[in-house]
C-alpha cells in the first residue's frame, strides 16, 4: 500500500482572513492535496513576479493567486484581496512607474512559505498615490514572504524602505545632518 502525505484545508478561517462569501467552507468543500515541494513553491513565486509584475500579464493572476488571497503589504485604501487586488496593485505601479521591474536576488522556501529578496527599480513618469511624476529613477531593496496554498499564492507580506524611495523620487528631503 502506498501512502501519500496530505493536508486537509480547515473550514475555519484564520483571524483577519474572512472566507469568500462570508462563510466557512463545509466539510464537503474541503479537499485533500499533497503539499507542494520547496522547489515548486519557489518556481511559483518566480513565475508570479516575472510574469505578473515584470511582464504585466495580469490575466495570470487568476491562475497564481487564491480567490481570497490577501496582500498584507498594500497601502491603506488599496485593494488587497485576491487576483483583482493584485491586478490593481500592478496597474497602479505601472501607471506611476511604467518601466518598473523586480529583479529577484534570492529565493528561500520552507514548508508553505517562500522568502524573496529583490531589487525593485523604475522611473517615476506617472502619478502614483497622489504623487505627481518627478521623472526620477529609483532602486529599492525589498523582502517578501509569500504563503502557498493549493498551488496558489494565499498570503503576502513585504518589508520595504518606502521613506528612502520617497527621498529618491524627490518627494521628501533627507534629514539634515546635525554637527556633533
Amino acid at each position: 500500500m502506498r501512502h501519500t502525505t496530505s493536508v486537509l484545508h480547515s473550514p475555519v478561517s484564520p483571524p483577519g482572513r474572512e472566507p469568500v462569501g462570508g462563510r466557512a467552507r463545509t466539510f464537503n468543500e474541503c479537499h485533500w492535496e499533497a503539499p507542494m515541494s520547496a522547489e515548486a513553491n519557489k518556481a511559483l513565486v518566480r513565475k508570479f513576479y516575472e510574469e505578473v509584475f515584470n511582464r504585466r500579464n495580469l490575466a495570470l493572476a487568476d491562475e497564481l493567486v487564491t480567490p481570497d488571497g490577501i496582500n498584507h503589504a498594500t497601502p491603506p485604501g488599496v485593494p488587497s484581496v485576491g487576483p483583482s487586488g493584485i491586478r490593481f496593485v500592478v496597474s497602479m505601479l505601472t501607471e506611476g512607474f511604467p518601466d518598473h521591474h523586480h529583479a529577484i536576488e534570492d529565493l528561500f522556501a520552507e514548508g508553505d512559505k517562500v522568502a524573496m529578496r529583490c531589487t525593485f527599480s523604475g522611473t517615476h513618469t506617472g502619478s502614483i498615490l497622489g504623487l505627481p511624476p518627478t521623472g526620477r529613477a529609483f532602486r529599492q531593496q525589498q523582502m517578501h514572504i509569500l504563503r502557498v496554498e493549493g498551488g496558489k499564492l494565499a498570503e503576502h507580506w513585504a518589508v520595504r524602505d518606502d521613506l528612502a524611495l520617497m527621498q529618491q523620487l524627490g518627494a521628501l528631503q533627507p534629514p539634515a545632518v546635525q554637527p556633533s
